[in-house]
């Protein structure tokens, strides 16, 4: 190799070139983004920003002179020719074997000129043994060189680069190693396209599933293109075009998406999805600014996951094609009846055009999933056949009684239910079929507590039912196995779970369009009009059991006699906690805790006393709570009439508002204690499961609960409960059920932190301390919840139900409080239930200042401001109802 010039680019010339491909690369994206929601010349783009970019690569590269024995080559997505806006530019600088000492300060010089000029290079430096020598040993590599292509410089050296690197290709090992990296990528992204911010290139069904079937094709000697896998009978012509438009839909978002953020991001993340989604076109209101049903990222987002998975079908399809094809299988088919055979596990159509000429097979192949041992799957035949027999399942096919009868006989069956169900809806055929369920799939729910989207909660809480019904997960909800075991008709839940949010997205109300929904299921399938009377009273009445035990004073007997009417009898009742507990459950891992378990539990079992014909009677329950009291304190060893100085000075209020254990713990701490002039503060592991329980018995004051809120705030503690009671002497008793943002493995430290410290912060009164600010979490700022307040007073409008709802965020429940106290209002009750990032919670409140008209507004105005953050509501708040 020759001596090397001098590099003559000066800087003034890089700037100039850089100048220059950003103002042609910004004329691109321009373009892009005046394309409305067409993705139609998208590949186009980014083969102009690839062009553009290897322009510049290629002037640069005969600028720096290099010697005529080496080769530019461009790899991964830069060598198939696709370029998104923000990608790096991946390059290859293959070196021939004899290279001369100054040639590395060369080339650094060659590199250092890309960034210079404008371009993000990803850069490798190897000759044809060091490439081969790195893609035996690690796929990534492989893969990346497989999309090689030569950009300048010698084309003998690349021809000997790819005459090597693929005669040392094993397509077998090539397909295994890609298919466990796949399994890999789709476990680090939980195995789901319908994330809430889905990575579009990485995530299942996103961009790389996509080029994972090109690469093991390519691999394979089948094509290395759409339409050479077609010509190869890999993929039929329905699937090419289906493959196309979506594989076009989503370069548009990942290159829309790297536009709006300016930068690499793969991610359609909460803060880019609305901006992203009006580059669409989508809008969240109506040209008069009327909200429309769905908002616009809503929109955008349900377009994803169409596409998305679609693209998750097809891959599965394809690559199990490819597969077959390196590996015939060696297993004989076992004939399961007429239509259908067994092959290795799987089933398999008995011929392609089956469902077409007999679209009753079609539900049937779920039917024989269920009932037929050893199956796990289907073949990427009957996948196939099941893709393209979409145009099969129209009205018709829904009207067809047979139809009709087998999916009642899938629904029926003893087992197998939740794995049908989320087979029907991977293969699209349960939308096909439950024509209201096509409109849910996919739609995103943005209500800060739903972590899934509509179809996908719809199966998890349907699994969440199916799994109290079975043995096995007996263990994980006890009570509710015990109920469902005296169930004889499971499958009424089910119906109830596939439909109880079966109307979102429409606007009005979800639970009323679901019971129309389903009454309209339940005639159309024959189902007896008892069952039907139930199915449609789950859908309806699916919310007002969690309202009425997370919001209601539930030792009130007016609101259990209410409730007990509402639900009409215990079968009502039963298959109404059932659900509900799988409902919460269903919604995010977040939500559901041991404490509004237990409010359930308490709802649905003073429910069931009331529609036994118990009548609530106060002075009866009462004394038997005192009776189990003192029945604890005496397996203590406390002294046989310690409690009474302390019970004399509580009201019937408190007897109601606690149970018998906390009125026992309450006595044993306090009993030497009363009227006491230092408070008195004891914490425990709580009896509910979750978090701590912590007691304050003190001289009551103005501010007291406010206070206490203000150290769990600081302290890192999250209120779920709180009971106030004020005694006869002027001493409050407080309980509050609390749980730690972070759950430490031992309890003893954190209750003697609160004892201690809460004492200390009590004792030393003074003012009320300012609210801490804290960081907002970013989906609170992405789609805020506008806070909401309403204050309705009982019969005597003597005390007065606070409600709000808001985003939730650290410290909120203090900053009510201190509202409250500021106003000189008693709390006597506080329900606090956290729905993921949103709160809903209930106060029973007490004070003069409630009697006055205007000094109600004040109070909901200084609330609806505490509620407020400027940082991250953006919308107008609403007064008068929550």
């Amino acid at each position: 190799m020759a001596h090397l010039p001098a590099y003559p680019t000066t800087m003034t010339e890089l700037h100039a070139l850089r100048d220059a491909y950003r103002r042609d690369k910004a004329a691109l994206l321009a373009a892009m983004q005046s394309t409305g929601a067409s993705a139609r010349g998208i590949r186009a783009l980014l083969r102009k920003l690839s062009t553009l970019a290897g322009d510049l690569l290629q002037t640069l590269w005969q600028r720096a002179r290099l010697p005529d024995e080496m080769a530019l080559v461009a790899v991964g997505g830069f060598g198939r020719g696709q370029l998104f806006p923000c990608s790096d530019v991946d390059v290859l600088l293959l070196l021939p074997d004899a290279v001369v000492p100054e040639l590395h300060s060369r080339l650094e010089g060659f590199i250092g000129s890309c960034w210079d000029a404008g371009l993000e290079i990803g850069s490798s430096v190897r000759t044809v043994a060091e490439c081969l020598a790195e893609s035996a040993g690690d796929v990534t590599v492989q893969t990346s060189l497989l999309e090689s292509r030569l950009l300048c410089g010698s084309a003998a050296l690349f021809g000997q680069f790819q005459h090597q690197y693929r005669a040392q290709m094993n397509p077998a090992a090539f397909v295994l190693a890609k298919t466990l990296e796949m399994r890999q990528r789709h476990t680090k992204y939980e195995n789901t396209p319908y994330a809430l911010e889905p990575n579009c290139k990485e995530s299942p069904g996103g961009l790389r599933d996509l080029q994972m079937i090109l690469w093991v094709a390519q691999a394979a000697g089948l094509g290395s293109h759409w339409k050479a896998l077609a010509a190869n009978g890999i993929a039929t012509a329905f699937e090419l075009r289906q493959i196309e438009h979506n594989e076009a839909l989503l370069c548009l978002i990942r290159a829309r998406l790297h536009a709006a953020a300016g930068r690499r991001e793969d991610r359609l993340v909460f803060d880019l999805q609305t901006a992203v989604a009006e580059s669409f076109g989508y809008r969240s209101q109506a040209p008069d600014g009327t909200r429309l049903p769905m908002r616009a990222s809503e929109t955008l987002m349900r377009r994803y996951y169409w596409a998305a998975k679609a693209v998750s079908q097809l891959n599965q399809i394809l690559l199990l094609n490819i597969e077959e094809r390196l590996s015939p299988s060696t297993h004989a088919p076992r004939p399961l009846n007429a239509r259908f055979f067994e092959k290795a596990g799987r089933i398999e159509v008995a011929g392609d055009d089956l469902y077409t000429r007999d679209p009753h097979a079609i539900l049937e192949t779920f039917l024989l999933y269920q009932t037929t041992p050893g199956l796990g799957d289907l073949s990427a035949r009957t996948l196939r056949a099941l893709y393209n027999a979409r145009s099969v399942m129209d009205s018709a096919f829904r009207r067809d009684p047979v139809n009709r009868s087998a999916f009642m006989r899938i629904l029926q069956q003893p087992s197998g239910i939740t794995h049908a169900m989320r087979l029907m809806n991977q293969t699209s055929v349960l939308g096909r079929y439950l024509w209201p369920f096509r409109r849910i799939v996919g739609q995103m729910q943005h209500d800060l507590f739903h972590v899934y989207t509509v179809d996908q909660h719809i199966l998890m809480v349907l699994r969440n039912v199916r799994r109290f019904f079975i043995a096995e997960h007996a263990h994980e909800y006890p009570f509710c196995s015990q109920l469902a075991g005296d169930w004889d008709k499971p499958w009424v839940l089910y119906v109830a779970a596939l439909f109880h949010d079966i109307g979102k997205g429409r606007g009005g109300d979800h639970s009323q369009i679901g019971a129309a929904e389903v009454r309209r299921f339940c005639h159309q399938h024959g189902v007896h009009r008892d069952d039907a009377r139930r199915i449609e009273f789950l859908v309806r009445e699916h919310l007002t059991m969690s309202t009425v035990a997370q919001k209601q004073d539930l030792s009130d007997p007016d609101v259990i006699a209410a409730f007990a009417h509402r639900m009409g009898d215990e079968r009502n009742l039963t298959a109404l906690y059932l659900l509900t507990v799988a409902d919460i459950r269903g919604t995010s891992p977040k939500v559901w805790n041991a404490w509004k378990g237990k409010l359930l539990e308490d709802l649905y079992r003073a429910t069931l006393r009331a529609l036994g014909g118990r009548v609530s009677d106060a002075a009866t329950e009462i004394e038997a709570r005192k009776r189990e009291a003192l029945v604890l304190l005496a397996l203590d060893a406390q002294p046989f009439d310690a409690h009474k100085a302390l019970w004399a000075t509580l009201g019937v209020s408190y007897f109601m508002r606690h149970d018998a254990a906390d009125i026992a713990w309450h006595a044993r701490h306090l009993s030497r204690h009363v009227g006491a002039a230092k408070p008195v503060v004891r914490a425990r592991p709580s009896l509910a499961g979750d978090g701590l329980q912590a007691m304050v018995y003190t001289a009551d004051q103005a501010d007291l609960f406010a206070r206490i809120c203000s150290y769990f705030d600081r302290a890192g503690f999250s209120i779920l409960d709180a009971r106030v009671h004020t005694a006869s002497n002027g001493y409050a008793l407080d309980t509050f059920q609390v749980v730690a943002s972070s759950q430490p493995g031992h309890y003893r430290e954190l209750t003697q932190m609160v004892e201690s410290d809460l004492t200390r912060l009590i004792e030393a009164g003074g003012p009320l301390s300012e609210p801490a600010r804290k960081r907002v979490s970013r989906r609170v700022k992405s789609f805020p919840v506008a806070p909401r307040v309403g204050l309705q007073p009982d019969e005597k409008a003597q005390r007065w139900l606070l409600t709000i709802s808001a985003s939730d965020r650290a410290g909120l429940l203090y900053l009510v409080a201190r509202v409250l106290a500021q106003h000189r209002l008693s709390v006597q009750l506080a329900k606090v239930s956290t729905l993921g990032e949103r709160v809903e919670d209930s106060f029973l409140i007490q004070g003069p200042e409630l009697q006055n008209n205007a000094r109600r507004i004040q109070i909901e105005t200084e609330l609806l401001r505490a509620l407020s953050d400027e940082e991250s509501m953006h919308e107008p708040a609403a007064a008068g109802g929550a």
